[in-house]
């Protein structure tokens, strides 16, 4: 039995209907503090808009979300921001004609006083400070100069990664980060994500399957817009329900 302690994100009786189709259907979840939990299901489970109503993107027709305790089933995603909750998107989410490193300094500026709202950014020594945490943290300075519009898919995708961590959130939501990566930025961003959550709790939706199993502690699967199961990644895999639904495939 989970200890109301070690959980720091809920999420209890989520529903969200788009005109005649009910995307997610009465959806409860407890995901535990650190470590990395993901949510599987095929396409049209209903994780996006899931994924949406926990971040605050989508407001839910009935549910509820908790941080830490604390109810934010009606802010805005900027407000969840301010309650610990940061998250990534499929499509990056970049300043492509700005430089590494002014992408990690603005999404750092959010650290600095309000007193120092309209000062330049090169004035921003908290900011600053945390930007070059990041690309060390990252492996991206000999990237710093560079704009990120020029940076590969992988690159732009782990600078994005790095943006999402600048504000210091206790939890990270990541939609599908290995998408369109070669296996290597795969592996890679794999061992990166296993890191962030040695000290961040990581809410993960991956298409790789394996990848999951991989890096997961417990894993949620998503079908026809319910919670099909839950549970470690090993009673997940051999779990009957969860084969039908990806079509008699074995998660091997």
């Amino acid at each position: 039995m989970n200890n109301a302690h070690s959980i720091i994100l809920e999420a209890k009786g989520l529903s969200k209907r788009f005109g005649g189709l009910i995307a997610v259907d009465e959806v409860s979840i407890a995901v535990q503090k650190l470590g990395v939990t993901s949510i599987i299901g095929p396409n049209g489970a209903g994780k996006s808009t899931l994924f949406n109503l926990l971040s605050g993107t989508f407001l839910p027709d009935n549910g509820a979300v908790h941080i830490d305790g604390v109810d934010v089933t009606r802010l805005s995603p900027e407000g969840r921001l301010f309650s610990g909750m940061a998250r990534s998107f499929q499509i990056t989410n970049l300043f492509f004609d700005l430089t590494v490193m002014d992408n990690l300094r603005i999404a750092s500026q959010v650290l600095e006083p309000r007193s120092h709202l309209y000062l330049p950014l090169e004035k921003s020594e908290i900011a600053l400070k945390r930007a070059n945490e990041l690309l060390e943290e990252f492996g991206l300075e000999d990237s710093r100069g560079q704009l990120a519009g020029a940076l590969s898919h992988g690159q732009q995708r782990r600078l994005e990664i790095a943006v999402t961590l600048a504000t210091r959130p206790k939890l990270l939501l990541l939609d599908e980060p290995t998408q369109g990566m070669s296996q290597v930025d795969t592996h890679e961003t794999a061992d990166l994500i296993k890191r962030v959550g040695l000290n961040t709790t990581v809410l993960l939706i991956e298409h790789d399957v394996d990848l999951v199993m991989d890096l997961s502690k417990t894993v949620f699967v998503m079908a026809q817009g319910r919670k099909l199961a839950e549970g470690a990644p090993g009673e997940v895999r051999k779990n009957p329900l969860v084969q039908a639904a990806y079509f008699g495939e074995e998660l091997a």
